[in-house]
């Protein structure tokens, strides 16, 4: 992939408490557009998740949904989300006080931006929604040590729809004795054509149930 090129800083303005600088990014077939508004957002966590977004978004668009991704993605820093991070289409928006607390969390990026790869029709089930976006973090992410971010230890109060890290490591898991099933699962929940009976058809004729029983039983990744 070529280099990242500058294309123009939009708007730089600072009026009272408001602060807004426009900058746009782009890489081979890749855009990327910062909306910051937060006059304390810092360059080296800045440049991290340019970095990630340019190593990691081809990767996962050209795994998961090469023909449908979306390459021109705009993420928004921004000052008054109280959360930590969520995608729209093609939007992130990031929350800035997140960054600034944990400036090296910039895998962020990673997990949102697979948001915006998977593009799947439907909101549900929202468990393996979010657990291949911390699957995708766990395989492409650049800073997770960093981070302190880690797929957590199996535990028996865990169940496969906690989601986030907990169906990510559950993912893996199965990855290790079915190499396609998350190739697959990413699929059909893209084809709007998932069902319970997907893990069945993927597993060799288990249920999800089944094979978090096995899971349980023998956790090791």
């Amino acid at each position: 992939m070529s280099s990242i090129i500058l294309i123009t800083v939009i708007i730089t303005a600072s009026i009272g408490n408001l602060y807004a600088d426009t900058v746009v990014y782009t890489s081979g077939n890749y855009k990327m557009t910062i909306i910051n508004n937060d006059p304390g957002f810092n360059q080296n966590t800045r440049q991290r998740c340019i970095d990630t977004y340019f190593a990691n978004m081809p990767q996962m668009c050209s795994r998961f949904n090469n023909n449908g991704c979306t390459r021109d993605v705009v993420f928004t820093i921004d000052p008054n989300y109280n959360g930590v991070a969520y995608a729209s289409g093609g939007n992130i928006v990031i929350s800035a006080a997140w960054l600034r607390n944990n400036p090296q969390d910039t895998d962020v990026v990673t997990h949102e931006a697979m948001h915006v790869v998977q593009r799947y029709p439907r909101g549900d089930p929202g468990w393996l929604i979010e657990g291949i976006a911390d699957y995708a973090r766990f395989k492409y992410g650049r800073n997770n040590p960093a981070a302190n971010w880690w797929l957590p230890d199996f535990d028996r109060n865990h169940h496969y729809t906690n989601a986030y890290r907990v169906t990510a490591r559950f993912l893996v898991w199965c990855e290790h004795r079915w190499p396609n099933i998350v190739n697959q699962l990413d699929s059909v929940m893209r084809s709007n054509t998932y069902s319970a009976n997907s893990w069945n058809q993927f597993s060799g004729g288990k249920s999800v149930d089944q094979l978090w029983g096995d899971y349980a039983n023998n956790p090791n990744i």
